[in-house]
């Protein structure tokens, strides 16, 4: 991997992640409360061949959000993270099928999670009903990861 490729995920999918929540954080403070919720990864829980860039950058999102969590948590503020496995997605659809096949077979489930399971989970960590949840990171990946 050469250094452009590294630093260019980096960037995305950590300096993203900072850059959105430095501009939505002060208003949070003044008003003493708010939710923030990270996508992180299954792949930076356990890695994944030839993603050593996309791994480090979802592992440093799941570090930063406890981090913060604990940072923020006095101040009315929660802060965690969702680590999705294999979505249905056009990027999961254009995986060839016999790798398919394989990640279905690592997946206790048997199947690809959905953006509406994310996006429940999402809802939940932001809802009243997630009021004493902070620096969690949220698995949904099927039992890929368990």
């Amino acid at each position: 991997m050469d250094h452009a490729s590294w630093r260019k995920v980096l960037a995305i999918n950590l300096d993203g992640v900072f850059n959105c929540t430095k501009a939505f954080i002060d208003q949070m403070l003044k008003q003493g409360y708010g939710r923030v919720v990270n996508m992180t990864s299954v792949i930076g829980q356990i890695g994944n061949f030839g993603q050593a860039n996309y791994a480090a950058s979802k592992a440093g999102v799941a570090a930063f959000t406890k981090s913060l969590a604990k940072e923020l948590a006095g101040k009315g503020i929660t802060v965690n993270a969702i680590a999705p496995g294999f979505i249905e997605t056009e990027m999961v659809q254009a995986i060839p099928d016999k790798v398919k096949e394989k990640l279905l077979g690592q997946i206790p489930l048997k199947r690809f999670g959905t953006a509406e399971e994310v996006a429940r989970a999402v809802c939940y960590l932001v809802s009243t009903d997630g009021d004493y949840i902070t620096g969690a990171e949220l698995s949904i990946n099927g039992g890929l990861l368990m």
